[in-house]
């Protein structure tokens, strides 16, 4: 499924690209889609870190996130990195003594908080307090007229100058020139650069595979290797458990060799919210085409049959095979360069050499899998013989991995 994300710079007076604003566009057009604003922003989210992939967005800088009320008082910032992250609250969200609080928790948390189309309201009383935990206002200058953006200036340069003024929808060199002598600091808008179209591939989800994991991690006891298995009946969530474990621990060198580590990693009360996050983002996703269907069976096949000829050679670590074969053909399903995709997944060296080609210790039983999801029997005699498989196990073989597969779809 082809996802999309809107990214518009934010500038300093330099004229030098210091954050990007981020924009949820379902299709390749610069519009906001109807849509409602909870999903929108999951969806942003999901797509931008997860799908398209942080470094590809960011580029090593924060993304001006919105935030609705609903998504203020969640779990959602758990999952997100403050570093990464500025928290726009938006406009019609009411300024209370409950909003303030959440923004000091937030603020606690390492988060920076910018007001989103901010207008003056002399009337609300509590704005000092706000303001002492603000780190930038964003004045809409295509909708402000001059007295409204003269009382914010005034209130900011003489009683809280920590906050940075950003003029958005600046259009014209005038605008531009008009901000940077009233003493904005940041800058964005039309004058220098429409928002920018990023596309993806999302792997489509299994809801099934989501909800029967929710329900084994909502168990008083949760089992952690059947969290695992079900996990790994679902090429959709492999590759966002992967992609997560990242960004939920902050080990950016982190090397996983199976789920079950992954989630021991992550811890069970992680996972729940992490699973309860992602799914929030699949709403009213598309159904997927037939051919990216059968690439999902074909990789979950490749991913048994490594494991299971892995347990029968005694490996110590089958759990790592599996991987090796489930992303077998994540390229294609992604439709991005397959050493992109891996540099970015928490895999062991050994796996990514092997995905990447290079001659390892399991490239012979991925071989073997490749051969035998393709019934290419003039090599899987060779291929067979080098790991004790022979033709008959085979048959028997490719039924059981079959069937595996066929019931994880």
């Amino acid at each position: 499924m082809d996802i999309f994300v809107g990214r518009q710079p934010i500038f300093n007076a330099k004229k030098e690209v210091i954050a990007y604003e981020l924009l949820y566009r379902s299709k390749n057009l610069n519009e906001f889609p109807n849509i409602d604003s909870d999903t929108a922003t999951v969806k942003v989210l999901v797509n931008s870190l997860l799908h398209i992939g942080a470094e590809r967005v960011m580029k090593d800088k924060p993304i001006f996130v919105n935030f609705t009320e609903n998504l203020l008082y969640s779990s959602i910032f758990d999952w997100l990195d403050p570093a990464q992250v500025v928290i726009e609250i938006l406009e019609d969200i009411p300024i209370t003594k409950m909003l303030i609080k959440r923004v000091y928790a937030l603020k606690e948390k390492g988060f920076k908080i910018a007001l989103d189309d901010f207008i003056l309201n002399e009337q609300i009383e509590e704005y000092d307090e706000l303001f002492r935990h603000v780190d930038f206002i964003k004045i809409d200058f295509l909708l402000s007229d001059m007295e409204e953006r003269l009382k914010i200036e005034r209130k900011v340069k003489m009683n809280f100058p920590h906050i940075q003024l950003l003029a958005e929808k600046v259009e014209t060199y005038g605008e531009f020139n008009s901000a940077f002598t009233l003493g904005y600091k940041l800058f964005q808008g039309y004058f220098f650069e429409k928002p920018q179209i990023l596309a993806g591939v999302s792997i489509p989800p299994n809801t099934i595979q989501y909800l029967n994991t929710l329900l084994l991690l909502n168990e008083e006891e949760p089992n952690v290797q059947l969290i695992a298995e079900n996990i790994e009946r679902d090429l959709s969530l492999t590759y966002k458990l992967l992609q997560t474990i990242n960004i939920a621990t902050g080990q950016f060198k982190s090397r996983i060799q199976s789920i079950r580590q992954a989630i021991m990693m992550i811890g069970i009360p992680n996972l729940r919210k992490w699973i309860y996050f992602i799914a929030m983002s699949e709403i009213q996703i598309e159904n997927s085409e037939d051919f990216r269907e059968e690439i999902m069976r074909t990789s979950l096949f490749r991913a048994k049959v490594c494991e299971i000829v892995a347990k029968r050679n005694k490996k110590q670590n089958p759990s790592e095979y599996f991987l090796v074969g489930m992303f077998s053909l994540i390229d294609t399903l992604l439709r991005r360069n397959l050493e992109e995709i891996v540099q970015n997944l928490p895999l062991s060296d050994n796996v990514v050499h092997t995905l990447l080609g290079q001659q390892t210790d399991m490239t012979p039983f991925l071989q073997f899998s490749i051969a035998l999801s393709k019934l290419e029997w003039d090599q899987l005699e060779g291929f067979g013989e080098k790991l004790g498989v022979n033709v008959y196990e085979m048959d028997e073989l490719y039924s059981e991995a079959l069937i595996w597969a066929e019931k994880s779809l």
